[in-house]
């Protein structure tokens, strides 16, 4: 059974976007919500300014769709979902009022990083206590390990660093056509066949329907992408991957599955602080895949890498959790 709704859950997902995007992609170039493109980016990116952003609305509503729809016929809908629907919802706002601004107000910037911040802590809280209310173990596991640390209440300034580190770091990642589609798609593909390891039917629907929706959208996101899911969708899905990571209590896990994620929020801090410190820059050009692309790479090549290392990562994740641990 499990098996069927796994299957018609990602079709959903796939078929809602797939529906959706070509009606979507016009009406965003109609009322000219086209991407700015950074005059200290790569040059090759632009040829890219003016592509419609904000396609992560198309995204959301597809999750949202399928994850209700499915878990409402297979399964019960318990504050399990509704989590990880708020937090997806949340920080997909907290992207489009980001976009909204850039795009609408022409303010390139778009929401104030102290804004953002408050916005992400926010909803942080808020999950916290929905977790405290429904008993939820505050406690934290060490992979390869049965070592396992109470946290108590500091569990709530852990979820605040694990939900807007890891948006923030999902975000990063969104810098060229189809990368953050196919690794989002990996490594939700991975925490589904997790969660279905430990019978957590609501967590393995949202996270295939969340596969099947970002799979879609790389069907237009792909090079050359004629559109792009803007901050309204990275945030989103980096908020849901971490939400996901906590549910199923593999948080220090996504370490390991979101790899590719980490890796670029590593480059980030790394090219910052060696700036800040000695004046020089490690890599061309950070986040990490803009390094690559100035040096020579085209984008397939970057994102194929990437993507494989993404694949890496998960596969080694499923084998740890399910077959060592």
């Amino acid at each position: 059974m499990l098996e069927k709704v796994i299957i018609f859950t990602i079709i959903m997902a796939f078929t809602i976007t797939v529906l959706l995007s070509p009606l979507f992609i016009p009406f965003l170039r109609r009322i000219k919500f086209g991407q700015s493109i950074r005059e200290e980016g790569p040059k090759s990116h632009q040829k890219k300014s003016g592509t419609p952003t904000m396609g992560g609305i198309i995204i959301l509503l597809s999750i949202l769709i399928s994850t209700l729809v499915m878990t409402a016929k297979f399964s019960e809908i318990s504050f399990v979902t509704f989590l990880l629907l708020l937090v997806t919802a949340g920080f997909g706002l907290l992207g489009f009022l980001d976009d909204y601004i850039k795009v609408a107000l022409k303010r390139n910037l778009g929401l104030t990083s102290k804004q953002k911040l408050f916005g992400q802590i926010l909803i942080s809280i808020i999950v916290f206590w929905i977790m405290k209310d429904n008993g939820i173990s505050t406690e934290i596991g060490i992979p390869f390990t049965n070592i396992e640390f109470e946290l108590g209440w500091f569990y709530a300034l852990f979820i605040i660093f694990w939900l807007v580190g890891f948006s923030n770091a999902v975000n990063l990642t969104d810098g060229v056509d189809g990368l953050l589609s196919g690794t989002a798609a990996i490594a939700f593909g991975a925490f589904a066949v997790l969660a279905w390891n430990q019978s957590q039917m609501e967590v393995a629907i949202f996270s295939v329907a969340v596969v099947g929706a970002v799979l879609g959208f790389l069907v237009f996101n792909a090079h050359p992408a004629k559109v792009f899911m803007g901050d309204t969708g990275s945030l989103a899905l980096g908020g849901a991957i971490a939400m996901i990571s906590i549910l199923t209590k593999l948080e220090l896990l996504l370490v390991l599955i979101g790899g590719v994620f980490v890796i670029e929020t590593l480059s980030v801090i790394l090219q910052v602080a060696s700036f800040k410190t000695t004046g020089k820059r490690i890599f061309k050009m950070s986040p990490l895949h803009h390094h690559y692309e100035i040096v020579g790479w085209s984008e397939w090549r970057v994102v194929v890498t990437f993507w494989s290392v993404g694949l890496l990562c998960a596969a080694l994740g499923i084998y740890i959790e399910v077959w060592v641990s």
